[in-house]
């Protein structure tokens, strides 16, 4: 294993083999206003833009799905929950492998594979296809989040790390309202199978972009596989308590924003709204608040620590969630936003505490971080859906603040742990006579 002076690729402990190769001299670390930190901060945007667009790309389109095949809204619900579901189940052994083959190769692999399922997706003939193709898709994308991470953790100063990794979260959010934007209005005027189409083609220039911008990386050893240690790292993350809570706040601000924009066009669609599909995407333009409050997240930690921008970001949430109670489309708008904003921000602080937390296997750290969040999303979007049926939307909302409660708690906890080792350190040692 390289030593830590050197800024290498950081891996499992015995899971892997630095290969004879590295360099024994390794660059400094990609700066804020230094060279190439601007490309790759473009390079990772247009890669978060691509990676929510696909992800998400039938989201606004669930109402047209429905009637299309005739489906329930939890069916069609599917389209979304098999892709993040897949990713999630995915994304440990692809990140494993980016140890072996390297971040970069990985991520524009993930991107060209998801690029080319997504130019299939808007043929497919049933809804079973659709749900199986879209399946295929996010487990494509599964290799790009965590090497993400990993990548920005070895080539970025640790001072501009909250930035950095707050700057591809907002290329995440930017993605996804594109993408939902340019759905809904593609689909009022053509339809949802054209609408995913043109998705499709806002990949493939996100990946091109991508593929011409992200710089060679520079703090990267590469390494055998070795499954039996790569269980142990695995087992080694699992079993850190600060790793586990964030691993579980992930998830659980996740479930929220699954739920919540899983089942937002159905409310708006049906009376008393009535609002047309292209609308109804347009709703999604509240995602610039989540760009602004991902990409604020560094800010938020150094004013208020880590714990203090989790409670904002849950009382934001909170606050949010209760005001779509409302039967008028402005609270229900306001609403969103402060969903948004609180999701972001919470979700930028979290990735980036485990960026910093693994100071070993910072890849497989990552991609058990990303599993959970996209298994939030999974359970959010179809927990969503039949609360929604069950209950209206305030059924969706109750399970949104459950989720919310629950990261209360986390936090909470953590909090008190962090106080309780404070003042054990400090109490000053006992003295034997």
């Amino acid at each position: 294993m390289p030593p830590a002076s050197t800024g290498a690729s950081t891996v499992m402990l015995d899971a892997v083999v630095p290969s004879s190769a590295a360099s024994p001299t390794v660059p400094d670390r990609l700066t804020p206003g230094g060279p190439g930190y601007r490309r790759m901060s473009f390079a990772l945007f247009a890669a978060g833009i691509a990676t929510f667009a696909l992800l998400y790309s039938t989201q606004a389109l669930l109402p047209a799905v429905s009637a299309s095949f005739g489906a329930t809204a939890g069916q069609a619900s599917w389209t979304v929950s098999a892709a993040t579901g897949a990713l999630a189940l995915c994304v440990l052994p692809l990140s494993a492998l980016s140890e072996r083959f390297g971040r970069r190769q990985m991520m524009t692999a993930s991107l060209a594979v998801a690029v080319v399922i997504g130019m299939l997706v808007p043929f497919a003939p049933s809804i079973g296809w659709l749900i199986a193709l879209r399946a295929v898709q996010g487990a494509a994308l599964a290799g790009l989040p965590a090497s993400a991470m990993a990548y920005l953790a070895e080539e970025v100063r640790p001072k501009a790390l909250v930035a950095a990794i707050g700057l591809f979260v907002a290329g995440n959010s930017i993605g996804g309202m594109s993408g939902r934007i340019l759905a809904g209005w593609v689909a009022q005027l053509w339809g949802w199978r054209v609408a995913l189409g043109a998705i499709g083609l806002l990949a493939v220039a996100c990946a091109v972009v991508f593929h011409l911008l992200i710089p060679r990386a520079r703090n990267f050893s590469p390494a055998s596989l070795n499954p039996k240690a790569l269980a142990r790292t695995v087992t080694g993350h699992l079993s850190d308590p600060l790793l586990r809570r964030l691993y579980a706040i992930g998830a659980l601000f996740m479930t929220v924003f699954g739920a919540v924009y899983t089942v937002i066009g159905y409310r708006l669609v049906d009376e008393p709204f009535g609002l047309p599909q292209g609308v109804v995407g347009s709703i999604f333009l509240v995602y610039l608040v989540g760009t602004a409050s991902s990409a604020a997240a560094g800010r938020l930690v150094a004013r208020l620590g880590r714990r203090g921008a989790l409670y904002l970001a849950v009382s934001t949430t909170a606050a949010g969630l209760l005001l779509s109670l409302a039967d008028q489309l402005a609270a229900i708008l306001a609403g969103l936003v402060l969903i948004t904003a609180g999701f972001f921000a919470g979700h930028a602080v979290a990735s980036s505490s485990v960026s910093r937390t693994a100071t070993t296997g910072r890849a497989q750290a990552s991609a058990l971080y990303q599993s959970a969040y996209y298994l939030g999303s999974s359970a959010g979007g179809t927990l969503g859906a039949v609360a929604f049926h069950t209950g209206g939307w305030a059924g969706t909302v109750a399970l949104g603040v459950l989720a919310v409660l629950g990261v209360l708690s986390i936090t909470l906890f953590g909090s008190r742990a962090a106080r309780t080792e404070r003042l054990r350190a400090a109490s000053p040692a006992p003295v034997h006579n």
